[in-house]
């Protein structure tokens, strides 16, 4: 297999493979989770149980993400890649088929959010530690900023579109997003470089081994003050962020929002984020990790508290636009820095554990925004929220090793 990742992006045939095949299927995933979501009301009826389905894909992330990370370091990726989609595909299209023939069950929809859980975070394991390999170290941070442009992008059209495709029928939506993972498996197939480098026997290591290789890669988390300490902050924004949904639908109520409107204050958010992603690269280029996490959250502690004076969905929609922009410039701030300090064996594993520790953070901040809200009040909330971001801001802005984190290009692989 040929490689020559240190070209432009637009000229590199695999990376534009890999993320037209992404784009792909993130549009069929859009379309799908509008589709799921109504499917769910009509289907399990009980609020409890729709939160259960939806809960379930999460906690599978939760629960095997760790694993997922091992497997990702000790199995062929790309092959590992397409296994993954094709095996979404299938369960997709088992929900469309199910539907089609009217013998959709509760119990169904299930298994399906735990399997294509599963099979999203061995994929997402993957994929993030390929990157590099793909791009090469120097295109890295360039090629984390398209990527996660290209998924703001559809998340700005993606319930527009999910609307549009449902209006053809309810099994349509399924019947798409089974077919994008499919196109994804293809580009993957296409793909002429080595996803990993070589190594002694990976995969040929026992099953019993694997609680072995977690240690490996949480123990090299541990030995990087920097990286360690900036992942506990991202856990104590994810609490916030988590959380800040709820608040945010509950201002807008307050202030007589329709469901449209609510919907376009997320749009914002969908658009600031794609701002954000396209600017991640020249940021990345011109400062330092740490300056960079430092302004994100000082940034993030002085815009929250605008939620509060917004006195309608247009104005909440322009604070969400704003507060949105700084933290994909961060993310591939970190995630650049993380995957180019870490040996190429050990990216599966390092990225999956902090995407599980992050993730967990959102879903509890989730649970714990309906208790906030309840215990102080939205607005109260909001700035009780600002604060704990002030508090994030100041502890960043005081930690050594944090505040030199050098920039995110930089760093070896040992």
């Amino acid at each position: 297999m040929s490689a020559s990742p240190e070209v432009p992006l637009r000229r590199n045939r695999n990376f534009l493979l890999l993320i037209s095949g992404q784009v792909v299927s993130s549009a069929g995933d859009q379309v799908q989770n509008f589709a799921l979501l109504l499917l769910l009301v009509a289907t399990a009826g009980h609020t409890s149980q729709v939160g259960l389905v939806l809960g379930l894909n999460t906690a599978s992330f939760l629960v095997f993400g760790v694993f997922a990370g091992a497997l990702a370091d000790r199995w062929d990726r790309r092959r590992t890649m397409i296994c993954c989609e094709i095996g979404r595909a299938l369960a997709t299209g088992g929900v469309a088929a199910a539907l089609a023939l009217g013998e959709l069950r509760l119990s169904y929809l299930y298994a399906f959010a735990v399997i294509t859980g599963i099979l999203s975070t061995i994929f997402q394991a993957a994929d993030t530690a390929a990157l590099p390999n793909v791009v090469g170290p120097g295109r890295l941070a360039r090629a984390m900023g398209v990527s996660q442009g290209a998924s703001n992008l559809v998340r700005v059209s993606g319930a527009s579109l999910g609307a549009v495709v449902y209006a053809f029928g309810r099994v349509m939506p399924f019947l798409v997003n089974s077919v994008s993972f499919l196109a994804s498996a293809l580009t993957l197939r296409l793909m002429r470089i080595p996803f990993q480098e070589e190594t002694d026997g990976a995969g040929k290591r026992s099953p019993g081994q694997m609680i072995g290789d977690i240690r490996e890669g949480l123990g090299w988390l541990w030995r990087q003050p920097a990286i360690r300490f900036l992942t506990a902050m991202q856990v104590g924004d994810n609490l916030r962020y988590g959380s800040g949904y709820l608040v945010i639908i509950t201002l807008a109520e307050a202030v007589r929002a329709t469901p449209t409107e609510i919907g376009l204050v997320f749009t914002g958010a969908a658009i600031g984020a794609l701002a954000g992603s396209l600017m991640a690269d020249w940021a990345v280029a011109r400062f330092s990790l740490g300056n960079i996490a430092v302004v994100m959250l000082w940034a993030e502690a002085l815009i929250f508290p605008l939620y509060v004076l917004a006195p309608n969905a247009l104005c909440l929609g322009i604070v969400a636009a704003g507060e949105s922009v700084i933290t994909p410039v961060y993310w591939v701030a970190i995630g650049t820095y993380r995957l180019n300090l870490a040996p190429d064996h050990l990216r599966g594993r390092t990225s999956a554990a902090v995407q599980a520790v992050t993730t967990g953070a959102l879903s509890l901040g989730t649970m714990l925004g309906g208790v906030l809200i309840g215990a102080l009040g939205a607005r109260t909330a909001t700035l009780a929220l600002a604060g704990w971001l002030g508090l994030l801001a100041l502890c960043t802005s005081l930690n050594r090793e944090a505040r030199n984190a050098g920039r995110s290009g930089e760093g070896g692989a040992g």
